[in-house]
C-alpha cells in the first residue's frame, strides 16, 4: 500500500475511517431484544462479521436522587441476569412522547416514591458498546417531595439512603457492582465536591 493509499484510510483527525457495512441480517429476536449480524469491511481491506443486540432505541435514564446534599437514594431490585438482588440507582426506559427530564421524574416516582422539583442532565453512559448501542442518560434530581406512581415492577422495591461520600464502602458490598451506577455516583460526587469548593472560594 502506498503512502497516499494509507493516508486515504484515515480521516483528517488521524483516526481510521469507519468500516463499510456490506450487509446486515437479523439472527434472532425475542420480546425485548433482537440480534443483528453485520458484515464489515475495514479501511485496510480486512472483513469481519460482528453481532450486536438491538432494541427499540427509545433511550433510558438513570437517576441520582438526593433527599439532602449529602445522601443519595438507591434501590434493591431483582436482577435476572445474576439471579439475585442488587443495589443500584433507579432507572428505566424513556416512554414514547417523553423527554429525559419527564422520564426521570416518572421513574423516580415509580421506583422511589419521590418526585423532584429540580432535575438536571449529568452525563451520558454506554454499556458494552462492542455489542449494543444502548445509551443511558444520567440525571441528578434534587429538592425532592413525596409522590408515588404505580410502576411495572413485579414487587415493591426497597429504597435505601446512602451517603454519597461513602462510595468506597459501597464498593465493598457484594450486591453493589453495576458499572453504570458506580460511574454515575463518582461523577456526581466529584461534581458536588467541585461546586462546594467553588462556593467556599466565593466566600473568601
Amino acid at each position: 500500500m502506498s503512502r497516499d493509499d494509507t493516508a486515504n484510510d484515515h480521516t483528517p483527525s488521524g483516526y481510521p475511517r469507519k468500516p463499510q457495512i456490506l450487509g446486515r441480517q437479523r439472527v434472532a429476536q425475542s420480546r425485548l431484544f433482537q440480534i443483528e449480524s453485520l458484515d464489515l469491511r475495514f479501511s485496510n481491506g480486512e472483513e469481519r462479521q460482528f453481532e450486536r443486540l438491538t432494541g427499540a432505541d427509545r433511550g433510558a435514564v438513570m437517576i441520582i436522587a438526593m433527599p439532602d446534599p449529602d445522601h443519595v437514594l438507591l434501590i434493591r431490585e431483582y436482577a435476572a441476569g445474576f439471579e439475585d438482588y442488587v443495589l443500584t440507582l433507579p432507572k428505566g426506559l424513556v416512554d414514547p412522547g417523553e423527554d429525559i427530564i419527564t422520564a426521570a421524574n416518572r421513574e423516580l416516582m415509580e421506583e422511589c416514591g419521590f418526585g423532584a422539583h429540580r432535575i438536571e442532565p449529568l452525563v451520558e453512559l454506554s454499556l458494552a458498546p462492542n455489542y449494543m448501542r444502548h445509551r443511558m442518560q444520567v440525571l441528578m434530581a434534587t429538592d425532592l417531595y413525596p409522590k408515588r406512581l404505580p410502576g411495572d415492577e413485579p414487587e415493591p422495591l426497597i429504597v435505601e439512603t446512602h451517603a454519597i461520600e461513602e462510595l468506597p464502602a459501597l464498593l465493598m458490598r457484594e450486591d453493589f457492582h453495576e458499572a453504570r451506577a458506580i460511574a454515575a455516583l463518582y461523577i456526581a460526587r466529584d461534581k458536588l465536591r467541585e461546586e462546594r469548593r467553588s462556593s467556599n472560594m466565593d466566600l473568601l
